[in-house]
């Protein structure tokens, strides 16, 4: 739901604020959005770190005692990340003039609109911590619902907001009290309501405990960065050092749908992901192999014929979504869209990687991607623009994740690790080029242009993808198939 939410603040909302606002306003308000994605991204690994100690606590007689005392502990932990943040982006502010240092001097209101997004946000940052109790006691849902609803409510009132006003500060300051109003609810009552045995204030925490938290949680906020932060980050540079304002926009609408796609890597992941770390601590390693070959193979399948239909329609919906108003870069989405489809073995390694206590193969491998990425935007986004900035998160990806990551962990956890990667890796490009194909004859069967044409050969690719999988239906070959995976 949340993953849909966020498509829908891009996806549903963007034409609108093309429309009303004119892509300008359009460009400073990505802009803005991904500084405050970016501060929201600040968290220094204490969420997974916190998740993990959560969930030992689950098999102790005293479970609720300490999770109280650690939560409380914890939570003063983050109250201080948010004073630093407030108190870093504060001197920033005082020092730096972000409309001119981002290209938007002509833009009403842009600094009192940065500073209102990156210190409200960032005071949403404790929520991490109850997301992390809620998920580690079987809650998850119950969170992720509230957090739908406010940013569902967030949405509309920013529809609200720009139909009234047009105003760039009313669309932020409607932004940030939706999602200050939600986690201010989840904090202050929904969290005790569910867990009661959190009582009283948070506890005083010695500087020796205070700096073992943060050491446990140091690579897990390397490798949050590395996953959300680069991606945000990205947006600021590309605005910093590329002079067309219409790249901006052009950039964030291609890293949209590349985002959904690794989002929804990551969703089909976690659940896999938690058995494998089960099996881990327990030393079950038939079963681990077992699931993990499987389960990558059918994360990667899944992700690769999602790829193959996005790259067959994407130019088309980009012409109807943004209304012709943002050039269309096909080589752009090739890399991004393809990009992220290749690293996907990559990405469910990562999900793994998280729940069996690998925090020093993490460190590594995101410091690696991390160092990739700065060293080549430094001298692509100038050179290329938005296509040298994804071009250098996708080499991040590749040698940092899918070379180091995803081969350290194929070799440590399956007996037949090469022949393995093959078949995998034919099948992705199968699957990809299938989807290519299909895309191809259904633009020939409907020449049709338009919504309706777009609707209609969407229509025809989905039943001839149904049609060449649906001997996977049958439960005898797809068993004797899953069986057959090298493991």
């Amino acid at each position: 739901m949340i993953v849909l939410l966020a498509l829908t603040q891009q996806i549903v909302l963007i034409p609108f604020f093309l429309r009303y606002l004119g892509h300008e306003t359009l460009s400073a308000w990505l802009t803005i959005f991904a500084a405050g994605s970016l501060v929201q991204a600040a968290d220094p690994g204490l969420h997974a770190w916190s998740l993990n100690r959560f969930l030992s606590f689950k098999s102790r007689a005293d479970a609720d005692r300490r999770t109280r005392r650690y939560f409380a502990g914890v939570l003063l932990l983050f109250i201080g990340v948010v004073a630093g943040l407030i108190a870093i982006i504060g001197i920033l502010l005082m020092l730096v003039n972000p409309a001119a240092v981002l290209g938007f001097r002509n833009e009403p209101g842009f600094d009192l609109t940065f500073a209102i997004v990156t210190l409200g946000l960032a005071t949403t940052l404790p929520v991490n911590l109850a997301s992390s109790l809620f998920r580690a006691r079987g809650l998850y849902g119950r969170v992720v619902a509230v957090q739908a609803w406010g940013t569902g409510l967030g949405q509309l009132a920013q529809v609200i907001a720009v139909l009234l006003t047009g105003n760039l500060l009313v669309l932020a300051l409607a932004f940030v009290a939706g999602q200050v109003g939600v986690s201010a609810f989840i904090l202050f009552s929904d969290l005790r309501r569910q867990f009661p045995f959190l009582s009283g204030l948070p506890r005083r925490v010695s500087w020796r405990w205070a700096r073992a938290q943060f050491a446990g949680a140091f690579p897990f906020g390397v490798m949050n960065f590395a996953e959300v932060g680069m991606s945000y980050l990205s947006v600021l540079l590309v605005g910093a050092l590329v002079s067309d304002r219409a790249a901006i926009a052009q950039w964030v609408l291609t890293r949209t749908v590349a985002n959904f796609l690794r989002g929804l890597c990551y969703q089909f992941s976690l659940p896999i992901a938690a058995e494998l770390g089960h099996d881990h601590a327990v030393g079950a390693r038939d079963s681990l192999r077992a699931l993990y070959a499987r389960g990558l193979f059918i994360v990667s399948f899944t992700v690769s014929l999602i790829t193959g239909g996005l790259l067959s329609f994407w130019h088309e919906f980009f012409e109807l979504w943004t209304a012709g108003a943002i050039p269309y870069d096909t080589t752009l989405a090739i890399v991004l869209i393809g990009g992220t489809c290749l690293v996907t073995p990559a990405t469910f390694a990562m999900s793994y990687a998280s729940y069996s206590d690998r925090g020093t193969l993490l460190l590594w491998t995101k410091s690696l991607q991390i160092a990739i990425f700065f060293a080549l935007a430094v001298f692509l986004i100038p050179a290329l623009g938005p296509l040298g900035a994804a071009i250098s998160l996708t080499s991040g990806d590749t040698v940092g994740q899918l070379g180091v990551l995803f081969s350290l962990l194929l070799v440590q956890t399956l007996q037949h690790p090469l022949r393995h990667a093959v078949l995998l890796f034919g099948m992705m490009l199968a699957v990809v080029a299938a989807g290519l194909g299909m895309g191809m004859l259904a633009r020939y069967v409907v020449p049709a242009t338009g919504f309706i044409g777009l609707v209609l050969q969407c229509t025809v690719w989905l039943a001839g993808m149904a049609l060449i999988c649906s001997p996977l239906a049958r439960s005898g070959i797809r068993n004797k198939l899953i069986a057959s995976i090298p493991h």
